[in-house]
């Protein structure tokens, strides 16, 4: 397991600071310029999508019919361009794996900003953990699939006879995305609620739970779709009904009967604003308020953290000291460690910066989420 699921949380300050001098920014502007990954987005005239691995500290470009499959080995960057006011936008993310190395999740943090420095900082920044992922990253995707294994561990594609048995959740999120997570091999896995397909190479079975819905089960048939036609043939697709499967059914015969490990859940979803500040001459973390979020206690000269208990976002003022900038990142990063939601998405914004889900927090009484308006 990757040391940044460890209770220590080691994803460091690796020279990840959000903002820098302007000798840093050109020096980071001119290795931008010689990344050969970035070259397509320099020359992009509309929106589109692009998604990056990391292997080996380099930059990959994924295959587009592979978008939205994700191993847990690996960490990505995913940059999202889009039209709004006729402008282009952009919103770059790095995505952390399970089980991501260090070295994986720190190249990829600083291959984010080294992006957002080639388009002279005006993307705005987010921190993804698998399986905590913000619905913006989530609705760039038909369907999101998070498998087990990566470039590290030496994943690579295998005959159906050499393939090692996996079990495949199949759950609808926010009534419109279905996300598939690979999961404990266990019969103790099983939810009612929702599908699953055991998959042994040469056949998959499709699991259907008693309350699952249309869209698991369309989404998992048309995985099993899928790995026919990558297997040319060579898998036979089943499906099960939860109610009418048999104890000897080969299904539970392969599951064995073992303990799983249960995922974080969020426990605190108070709202919460805090501000970082030097203007006493000590940089100072406080907290300014609770259950609300008033946009109205932002000013330009400092840096706010607004927590959703679901999502952290860090707003960046216009007038804000270089020392406040620079350990922004860190002071989020040690915030979330003392929550009970560690994981959850971390979004940067500087002033004047859109984030229709930013909006969507501050108190009714403001309806636009920029500072200099």
């Amino acid at each position: 397991m990757s040391e940044f699921f460890t209770d220590e949380l080691s994803w460091k300050d690796t020279n990840l600071a959000l903002f820098g001098s302007d000798e840093d920014k050109r020096v980071k502007k001119d290795a931008a310029m010689t990344e050969e990954a970035w070259i397509p987005v320099t020359q992009v005239r509309e929106p589109q999508l692009f998604v990056w691995r990391i292997e080996k500290f380099r930059v990959t470009p994924i295959n587009p019919n592979d978008y939205g499959q994700f191993f847990n080995g690996d960490s990505y960057i995913v940059l999202n361009v889009y039209e709004r006011n006729n402008k282009l936008n952009y919103d770059v993310h790095f995505w952390i794996g399970r089980s991501s190395t260090q070295d994986e999740y720190g190249t990829a943090a600083y291959k984010t900003v080294e992006l957002d420095t080639l388009l002279d900082g005006i993307c705005v920044q987010h921190r993804e953990v698998e399986g905590y992922e913000s619905n913006l990253f989530k609705s760039y995707f038909p369907n999101l699939r998070i498998l087990n294994g990566g470039i590290e561990s030496g994943f690579r594609h295998v005959t159906p006879n050499q393939y090692q048995p996996r079990l495949l959740h199949f759950r609808l999120q926010d009534k419109k995305l279905v996300v598939m997570q690979e999961v404990d091999l266990s019969a103790n896995s099983l939810k009612s609620d929702d599908v699953f397909i055991l998959d042994l190479g040469s056949s998959a079975y499709q699991w259907n739970g008693r309350n699952s819905n249309k869209e698991e089960r369309y989404a998992a048939a048309k995985f099993i779709s899928e790995l026919q036609h990558e297997r040319l043939g060579k898998c036979k697709g089943h499906v099960l009904d939860e109610d009418n499967v048999e104890d000897n059914d080969i299904f539970l015969r392969v599951l064995p009967n073992v303990p799983i490990k249960r995922s974080l859940a969020y426990l605190d979803r108070t709202k919460c604003v805090y501000r970082l500040s030097d203007n006493s001459g000590d940089l100072k973390f406080e907290l300014i308020a609770t259950n609300s979020a008033p946009k109205k206690l932002l000013h330009k000269d400092d840096v706010y953290f607004i927590d959703t208990g679901s999502q952290l976002f860090i707003y960046i003022g216009q007038d804000c000291s270089m020392v406040e900038k620079q350990n922004a990142l860190s002071y989020a990063h040690r915030y979330l460690q003392q929550t009970t939601h560690p994981f959850v998405p971390v979004t940067v914004l500087r002033d004047g910066q859109h984030s229709q889900e930013l909006e969507e927090v501050w108190d009714p009484d403001r309806s636009k989420c920029y500072l200099d308006d």
